[in-house]
């Protein structure tokens, strides 16, 4: 049909002023974040050496709605609005009677939905006078994020990615230190932290936020910045799912049925999920909506929920969270962002009440439905997202042997051009087998505080 409409797009004056806070409508509160020391709940001036006042603030907010300060909607709309797409192509592939759309991060400056979280994270800081951030990257889609927002606001940037992306990921190296952030391999010989693992390890992200953590606090005009898990960064990330859902609203489509998002920290799935969740926590509506992790780290699929240490080496406050064990070590799968060893709190706190339901796919399943998606929609998908893809795939090939016609939603978090690499090991049969050894993780859950 010449007059379908493939992207559904909105006005920069249509944008979002506010992020929202799924906390205020949780039937009943998550967890508190607790001392690593006392075990009693952490306040704001134990967050006080790693982040400015108004992080703590929206990290234990109850407030159903936080407003977008203005220098940050600015920069916002250097990409945003992000598009939404009919996947009219990938659908006709499938032969399927589901209606699938994508929600496409790739559109930011550093390629990912990264970004949506590292501008306001450093303009807070900006307010204060820090002088630099440290902090983690996966496979460099945050480090990349967070030193572009660096160089906007001029602040240092200081990263520690991790092992097995610094050694196979050189392309993401490069582009942190494109836009001025200096890279660590982790671990390194620079930190206490570092220092207990052998120099030729593979690394975890665990390890590489013990040792930005560890930086941060020995340094008076340095603050720590995190790219997931925490309240605030996956408040950040709502833009996503308040865009979609006005888009969804241009596109005809008043209910959806599936909402699906690729989970390693839960920030990308929870900036999704999260303004859909609402109107189920509402009673207004009830989409299925599925976290999608790989089985070499399948958190929230074989892990316990309990509180456990955010970092390896046992430096940051105890969150209660689906876990592995914060010593446990992933193997190093191509989509780097999705080797941590614990979920967000608020998602776990959404998959133990059983408002979100959670699936773990294979990298090998996922590929193939990235190099599926690629060849009829056009665009690479990163690693991370193709678990999503696939988790779409199997929804909407299900959705065709039952005669159903479900409108599913999924995110595209980013683009997978610096991962050509990982294309290539697939298409060439050279794509390792996930593997997980549930005695490693069992001995790293029975290292876990007992609380």
């Amino acid at each position: 049909m010449a007059d379908k409409q493939h992207k559904f797009v909105l006005d920069e004056s249509e944008m979002p002023t506010h992020w929202y806070n799924v906390t205020a409508d949780f039937p009943t509160p998550p967890p508190p974040p607790l001392h690593p020391g006392t075990h009693e709940p952490v306040g704001p001036d134990d967050l006080a050496p790693l982040f400015p006042i108004e992080l703590i603030l929206q990290e234990v907010s109850s407030e159903r709605y936080v407003e977008i300060p203005e220098a940050v909607r600015d920069v916002y709309k250097q990409w945003r609005p992000s598009p939404l797409y009919r996947a009219h192509e990938w659908e006709k592939k499938l032969g399927t009677t589901a209606r699938i759309y994508y929600k496409y991060e790739g559109v930011s400056p550093a390629g990912s939905h990264k970004v949506n979280t590292s501008v306001p994270q450093v303009y807070y800081n900006s307010l204060h006078g820090v002088r630099r951030l440290t902090t983690e990257t996966g496979a460099g889609q945050w480090g990349t994020a967070l030193s572009y927002a660096c160089a906007l606001f001029g602040i240092e940037c200081e990263v520690w990615q991790v092992g097995i992306s610094y050694d196979t990921k050189p392309q993401r190296r490069t582009l942190i230190e494109v836009f001025g952030g200096q890279v660590h391999r982790s671990p390194s010989r620079m930190t206490q932290a570092g220092l207990q693992f052998p120099e030729d390890h593979t690394g975890s992200l665990g390890i590489a936020i013990s040792e930005a953590v560890e930086v941060a606090a020995g340094a008076e005009d340095t603050k720590y910045s995190l790219g997931s898990v925490l309240n605030h960064v996956l408040l950040h990330q709502t833009i996503i799912g308040e865009e979609a859902l006005l888009q969804l609203a241009k596109a005809g489509e008043d209910k959806v049925d599936m909402v699906i998002g690729c989970a390693g920290g839960g920030s990308n799935f929870a900036g999704l999920a999260f303004p859909f969740l609402r109107g189920k926590l509402a009673g207004d509506s009830d989409p299925r909506i599925i976290a999608v992790e790989p089985t070499s780290c399948p958190t929230l699929t074989k892990g316990e929920y309990r509180y456990d240490f955010g970092d390896t080496v046992g430096m940051t406050p105890l969150l209660k969270m689906y876990t592995l064990g914060h010593d446990f070590v992933p193997s190093p799968i191509h989509a780097g962002g999705l080797r941590y060893h614990g979920m967000a709190p608020l998602v776990s706190h959404a998959v133990h009440e059983g408002w979100v339901e959670a699936s773990a796919i294979d990298q090998h399943e996922c590929f193939s439905a990235a190099l599926e998606f690629a060849r009829t929609e056009g665009f690479v998908p990163a690693p991370e997202s193709s678990h999503a893809l696939a988790q779409a795939r199997r929804e909407a090939l299900a959705a065709t042997e039952s005669g159903t016609e479900p409108v599913i939603v999924v995110g595209l978090s980013g683009h997978g051009l610096l991962e050509l690499n990982a294309y290539a090991e697939f298409m060439t049969d050279h794509l390792a087998d996930d593997t997980f050894s549930a005695e490693a993780a069992a001995d790293a859950l029975a290292h876990t505080p007992q609380i």
